[in-house]
């Protein structure tokens, strides 16, 4: 790695700690700020419109930025990600301090995919895995350091300054890739797909929206859940009719003719409803059926931030000599295993097996999810590098949104409606619930696996020797 990648690895790196640790930093003060604020009952919209307003402009400035070049796209995200960081802080009431995290959530749709698809810019074939493998390690860093950030300026400042604190972080950021990111953009008349951008929001948003919201603030028989999926429906399919006409698509669907990017893209997808069952549930086992303290659920998570970047590490030092596919299979088949052994799992289950399932679970992900960006990030030429990496990165997170409202709802179904966390019901029936969610994990582990061993080309991707 020359002094050039060092220094964008490191911008890198700042950017994806502050989009990673923004979510277990408010985790830990949410207590706090609803104290203060108050509306405890719009508390899950503080994570919900993040995640929406990120899914959603994504694959928009993944576009951008084929058209523009990753610089500009990239500094305009971290700009909106900050001037959203200190409008959180500055919020006097829960809405505003929603409205604020939506602008974060925006900001952070142009950071993520850019990382990715920087890296693929700037780094050759074989330094990819490794590239991302740092970059991977700092999801880890954040996952057990947030909480600790967060409660420390919790209880020694306000909660305002875990908003503030991104400023700084960001502008250095901000400063490296201006300073240091060469690329060399052809200037000639750009045709932006505005049509393509206002339907895909429209649709994307009310999808998502009618996900997140599904079995909690509105009933799935509701007639506005009718409304939003009808919405949806009429607004996406307008949005493909458009991209099949224009001359440069938001969403080049040739792309998804690669079959390297569309397994990827699918295993993203599943891989993703996975993660978040696994995030969401796991802790909800160890806290109503074990009926171990808070902090016990944590440790339990925090094996598979520890275990993440040791598999992207070996990605890294194996992709080259062992190839793309035979690393990411034994990812997800990892995956599987862990998955498939919480099945087994019972009340008199030790917390420590759990914790050896979570290593096992952590190393695929970071197995396989490396390899997976570096397929993407050498399946296709630079004109199109920002809307694949930015389609994929959609995909994982439509995958989380579906994994919830389906898993919630097959748990919603168990414990017939005695919700407040799982505190109200009884052990044994909820462990039936999370069981039944545990099998489907399982289930879609093991298909999954079934896709990467039957589907992922042996090749190495198209563009994987092309010069930088």
């Amino acid at each position: 790695m020359d002094r050039y990648q060092r220094n964008i690895i490191i911008a890198l790196i700042i950017a994806t700690f502050l989009a990673a640790i923004e979510v277990t930093v408010i985790s830990t003060a949410m207590p706090v700020i609803t104290k203060d604020l108050g509306g405890l009952d719009l508390i899950s919209w503080v994570f919900a419109i993040y995640l929406l307003t990120y899914a959603v402009m994504t694959p928009i400035f993944g576009k951008l930025a084929d058209l523009f070049g990753r610089k500009k796209i990239f500094i305009t995200g971290a700009t909106i990600f900050l001037l959203g960081s200190a409008l959180c802080g500055l919020s006097q009431s829960m809405e505003q301090l929603i409205f604020f995290r939506a602008l974060q959530g925006i900001g952070a749709g142009a950071l993520m995919p850019m990382t990715f698809t920087i890296v693929g810019d700037v780094f050759k074939y074989e330094q990819r895995a490794r590239a991302q493998a740092i970059i991977g390690s700092i999801w880890g860093v954040a996952g057990i350091f947030g909480p600790l950030v967060g409660g420390f300026f919790v209880d020694f400042f306000t909660w305002h300054w875990i908003f503030y604190i991104n400023i700084p972080f960001g502008l250095v950021s901000m400063y490296l890739i201006s300073k240091y990111l060469k690329e060399t953009i052809e200037k000639k008349k750009r045709s932006i797909d505005y049509g393509g951008a206002i339907t895909f929001i429209i649709g994307t948003t009310a999808l998502l929206y009618a996900l997140l919201s599904g079995g909690n603030e509105i009933n799935w028989n509701d007639s506005i859940m009718f409304t939003l999926f009808g919405t949806a429906f009429v607004f996406l399919v307008v949005f493909v009719m458009i991209q099949l006409r224009v001359t440069e698509p938001m969403l080049p669907f040739h792309l998804f003719t690669n079959r390297h990017l569309l397994i990827v893209n699918l295993s993203g997808l599943l891989l993703g409803s996975i993660l978040i069952g696994l995030t969401a549930y796991l802790p909800l086992w160890v806290q109503g059926v074990l009926l171990l303290p808070a902090t016990s659920s944590g440790l339990t998570l925090i094996p598979m931030s520890l275990a993440w970047p040791l598999g992207a590490f070996f990605s890294g030092r194996f992709i080259v000599k062992l190839g793309t596919k035979p690393i990411s299979l034994a990812g997800v088949i990892l995956i599987a295993l862990g998955s498939f052994a919480l099945t087994f799992i019972t009340e008199l289950t030790s917390n420590l097996f759990l914790i050896i399932i979570m290593i096992v679970i952590g190393l695929g992900f970071g197995l396989s999810f490396t390899v997976f960006t570096v397929i993407v990030q050498s399946s296709v030429d630079w004109n199109n590098r920002g809307a694949a990496a930015s389609s994929n990165a959609f995909l994982r997170t439509l995958g989380q949104t579906l994994g919830i409202a389906v898993l919630g709802a097959v748990l919603n179904q168990h414990i017939g409606g005695h919700t407040n966390n799982g505190t109200d019901v009884a052990p044994d029936l909820l462990a039936a619930g999370l069981h039944s969610v545990f099998i489907i994990l399982a289930v879609v582990a093991t298909v999954c696996v079934l896709l990467v061993a039957s589907f992922l080309p042996k090749e190495q991707p198209d563009y994987a020797k092309e010069s930088n």
